[in-house]
């Protein structure tokens, strides 16, 4: 655990930039077991089979350069897409030297590219999927790879220890996946489950945390919920850590 008083630990934190998806300020103070697809690394070959991939939702580009770093062939036409400003500038940046076009996209609107445009559709955690313009932009037999969290039950012990009792999903998430990749006409090639232990060393690391994943607690804010950032931090210093549970799952479809 990080020493220090409850106030520094969350002034250290609320402080911190949230920009990008880059957790390494956790590094020491969060530990979060791994999916054993190990999806990132799945990537690299993917990509250099195909010659076209786009990466849906990017993020700050880190692991969509990572990929395309450690591929030994690149696609000739590569796109992301990201919505939220500050993190645009950091894949613009990731992404320049692979010639990749970063567009900005809003998650709920349409994809602004052509149907059939792209042989790979990736996305790692996307907060909002249209299978049906994945559907639309993958060329046929073109294949979509993702690595999502699944629905309302990921981290359900921290944002309920925040918030209280939430309403439960009444349909298992990997079934909502199925179906939804059936409506869109995609053929389901792999669907995997997978709970992974999340640990939280300081109540610096939960701040941090919340304000980067900001859709745990969607109203989450240092003020409001500190009465109950003070009982997460009594929970780690009298037993070590806070502990909560992330749900993945692996998806690859393929358009017919």
């Amino acid at each position: 655990m990080t020493s220090g008083s409850f106030d520094d630990l969350v002034a250290e934190a609320a402080s911190a930039p949230v920009a990008g998806w880059d957790f390494s300020w956790l590094d020491g103070r969060a530990t979060e077991e791994r999916p054993p697809w190990r999806y990132s690394e799945l990537l690299p070959a993917r990509i250099a089979a195909a010659g076209s991939v786009l990466d849906v939702q990017t993020g700050g580009g880190e692991v969509f350069a990572g990929a395309l770093a450690a591929a030994h062939h690149r696609p000739d036409l590569i796109r992301a897409t990201e919505s939220w400003e500050p993190n645009l500038a950091l894949a613009r940046r990731a992404l320049a030297p692979f010639r990749a076009e970063v567009r900005h996209s809003a998650d709920r609107d349409p994809l602004p590219f052509d149907g059939g445009a792209f042989e790979l559709v990736i996305s790692r955690h996307p907060t909002f999927v249209d299978w049906d313009e994945i559907a639309r932009v993958l060329m046929p037999g073109g294949a979509y790879l993702s690595q999502h969290v699944v629905g309302l039950e990921t981290n359900r012990e921290l944002y309920e220890f925040m918030m209280g009792p939430q309403p439960r999903d009444p349909v298992p998430g990997t079934e909502r996946i199925a179906a939804a990749v059936a409506a869109a006409g995609l053929d389901l090639v792999d669907l995997r489950y997978q709970e992974s232990r999340l640990e939280f060393f300081d109540v610096g690391a939960i701040v941090y945390f919340l304000r980067k994943v900001i859709w745990t607690v969607p109203d989450f804010d240092v003020e409001r919920y500190s009465e109950r950032l003070r009982a997460a931090d009594s929970v780690i210093r009298d037993e070590g850590a806070f502990v909560s549970y992330s749900r993945h799952a692996l998806i690859e479809a393929r358009r017919p």
